[in-house]
């Protein structure tokens, strides 16, 4: 496959896009019922995990039924893909062997640009009376995205190659009209997000600050939402930090890194992306791809009859997610920032056996290696 510097290899699937579909999950089985606003979300208690799938039939909801409840499904849902996006990210991250290179920079930023959106999210679901569920949302791989769109875009966990930044990386952050080629008639990139921000102003829903979190997460310093102008600020923290804005891939919100899908697309074409007279080409200073660790992409259904070593790491590094996803529910439940920072501790303690896993050749697979397979445990009972 050629890999022309200027042109960029745009996937088939939108995240955002999905995400406009998924928010309209909020009611759509009530929807069908006449009763847009009534099955959606119990009644008592925390919202139950949205229903997966049928994003066509969860458009149908018209725009004056997305109410309360309507939002805090959608927002489950958006739990559900920020989630998504990280294990994939970490794997390609882990397989990288300098990690002062640029390249390995690059992902380690946009991954704790992802636990931020994750944690705005949260804080989001929260303000308008929803308790997220973390744990319950966390995919398995490979798989598709949550929402059950788009079959053809598979999210597996692999070490970095330029097919996986490609089919992986940046499927999942393509915007919908990339300013690297000619603009197509399709929905717009801000739709989801405009419709969200629209129900909020419609609805007006207090937005309550107990439950939420403030923390410094990723980089970026999480704040409780109390005003509807916070809600608009968070929106676009996660849509432009992910994709860009309509004028510049290089404008996120609030700092000087290109937006995600074209990082990605600086490491795929190995080149920076620069504005010239024809647009935005990847034609700038050279992105060398660095030296990564060989790990296979994970199987379905896991990696078959893994030695008894390989099995030890396996187990310690799912446990260790799990307890982070644990302490994640754990935080947005009441447990707060302290709850929040053993979640952090955790999650570093994931990087040491999934490298030794990266570092593990597969007998029946020459010239390859292991890596984690990010599978939940369930919690002990007490």
């Amino acid at each position: 496959m050629s890999e022309e510097p200027d042109r960029p290899v745009v996937a088939p699937f939108r995240r955002r896009a999905f995400l406009a579909s998924a928010a309209v999950a909020a009611g759509a089985q009530a929807a069908i019922a006449g009763d847009a606003q009534a099955a959606a979300v119990p009644a008592e208690g925390p919202p139950a995990a949205p229903r997966l799938g049928a994003v066509a039939r969860l458009l149908a909801v018209p725009e004056q039924d997305r109410g309360v409840q309507w939002i805090r499904s959608a927002l489950q849902i958006a739990v559900g893909l920020e989630l998504a996006t990280i294990p994939p990210y970490l794997c390609g991250w882990w397989s990288v062997k300098d990690r002062r290179s640029e390249v390995a920079r690059m992902i380690r930023r946009i991954v704790g640009d992802e636990m931020y959106h994750l944690s705005i999210v949260c804080n989001l679901l929260t303000a308008v009376g929803g308790r997220p569920q973390i744990k319950a949302a966390a995919p398995a791989f490979p798989g598709p995205l949550p929402g059950g769109v788009r079959a053809g875009v598979t999210v597996y966990l692999a070490g970095l190659t330029k097919p996986f930044v490609r089919d992986v990386m940046m499927a999942i952050e393509a915007p919908e009209e990339p300013l690297t080629r000619n603009a197509q008639a399709s929905p717009t990139v801000g739709e989801f997000y405009s419709g969200v921000l629209q129900a909020f102003r419609m609805q007006e829903p207090e937005l309550m600050v107990r439950g939420q979190l403030s923390e410094y997460v990723g980089g970026d310093d999480l704040r409780p939402v109390e005003t509807l102008d916070d809600v608009e600020r968070a929106i676009e923290i996660i849509k432009e930090q992910g994709e860009g804005t309509d004028s510049s891939p290089a404008d996120p919100f609030e700092d000087d890194h290109p937006a995600h899908y074209y990082a990605f697309g600086e490491i795929y074409h190995g080149r920076e992306l620069r504005e010239t007279d024809d647009g935005w080409r990847y034609v700038g200073a050279p992105v060398p791809f660095p030296d990564v660790r060989p790990m296979a992409p994970v199987p379905a259904g896991g990696w078959p009859n893994p030695p008894v070593a390989v099995q030890r790491l396996l187990y310690r590094f799912d446990a260790t997610y799990s307890t982070v996803l644990d302490r994640l529910d754990d935080a947005w439940a009441g447990g707060g920032h302290r709850t929040l920072n053993t979640a952090v501790h955790a999650m570093r303690a994931l990087e040491h056996p999934a490298v030794e896993l990266m570092e593990t050749p597969i007998a029946y697979a020459p010239h390859t290696t292991y890596g984690p397979q990010f599978r939940t445990l369930r919690r002990p009972r007490h």
